[in-house]
């Protein structure tokens, strides 16, 4: 049995030292209570306190230095978080914990080292064969899993091949020799400074060059080239369609109330060309046509309400007498 005095003493240091109320209880073998109630209340530590208290001093113990000096030489290594927390079996989160902020890569440099050591995985041997029989660096991404660049990197620059089609020689057009005498004494025959460019295959340039000033058929360069005047064509009269009927006859017609368009298909021209042949005064307005050309029918205002008392509608009633709806509406 301990002391009351000796064992509040010793409670009372262990947890000023740091010792959380579980470790004294276990070291000193009483229950945290009783180490609970010889602790003053100022004294005690609240919950976030406590956790921190824990942090430290399991920070301090063997396995915990020994699982951290692991993790930073792990890490430290090139291996990613996730590699180092398979390797160890504890998680992300334990790792990360375990490493000081200064220690922790940025996500550059993390997939910068990720792709090293993808790439040092790859067959470089392989690839390079592979690319000399003819396979692009695109398909070679696609079947080791890895971007076209990663590809390039591995293929000596003496073998990349240049892309796109291999450039194709262009023809060169065949070209006769060009001999002054001969250019001089066609063109006098009367070939054109452009016929003999396109025969001989240069430019009509070239063949001016060949020709003297006092040979050629144009003024010099140096001359204003004025062109010469047309004459002047004499104007005639303007040469009147004949029609299959006379202008006296579409007059007539056009009188008798036929419209343009039906004279105009009579004689097979079109409606304004028969217009051009009545006079200015003679013209029907565009309502006079209207009505000429579309006769109401004369239905009168008992015929259309008979028709209403037998229970047809207006549109109905419209059909049967050839009027419109409205038309319909106000003779009614």
């Amino acid at each position: 049995m301990w002391d009351v005095k000796v064992l509040s003493a010793l409670i009372r240091s262990r947890y000023r030292e740091g010792a959380s109320l579980a470790v004294v209880a276990r070291e000193l073998g009483v229950s945290k209570a009783t180490v609970r109630r010889h602790m003053p209340a100022r004294e005690r530590r609240d919950a976030s306190a406590a956790a921190r208290q824990r942090h430290r001093s399991r920070a301090q113990t063997p396995y915990e230095r020994a699982l951290r000096a692991q993790v930073v030489r792990l890490y430290g290594s090139g291996m990613s978080q996730q590699r180092v927390a398979a390797t160890l079996g504890i998680s992300v989160e334990a790792v990360v914990a375990r490493l000081e902020p200064g220690q922790r890569r940025s996500r550059q440099e993390a997939a910068r080292l990720a792709v090293e050591r993808q790439g040092d995985l790859l067959p470089k041997e392989e690839i390079v064969a592979r690319y000399v029989e003819g396979a692009t660096m695109a398909e070679l991404g696609r079947l080791y899993g890895v971007h076209p660049t990663t590809i390039r990197r591995r293929i000596p620059d003496d073998l990349i091949r240049p892309r796109g089609p291999a450039p194709q020689p262009r023809p060169r057009r065949q070209q006769r020799t060009l001999v002054d005498e001969e250019v001089r004494r066609r063109y006098a025959a009367g070939k054109s400074a452009y016929a003999l460019a396109r025969e001989f295959g240069v430019s009509p340039h070239t063949i001016r060059t060949r020709i003297p000033d006092t040979d050629w058929r144009t003024p010099t360069l140096g001359e204003a080239s004025v062109p010469s005047p047309r004459p002047a064509r004499p104007k005639t009269g303007g040469v009147r369609m004949v029609l299959a009927l006379s202008d006296e006859e579409i007059l007539a017609r056009y009188r008798a109330g036929q419209s343009a368009t039906a004279i105009g298909r009579a004689a097979g021209v079109d409606c304004r060309t028969i217009l051009r042949r009545i006079p200015e005064h003679e013209r029907r307005g565009h309502l006079q046509a209207q009505r000429l050309n579309r006769p109401a029918p004369d239905v009168g205002a008992d015929t259309i309400r008979a028709l209403r008392a037998r229970g047809l509608t207006w549109e109905a009633i419209g059909a049967e007498v050839g009027l419109s709806v409205k038309t319909v509406r106000a003779r009614a």
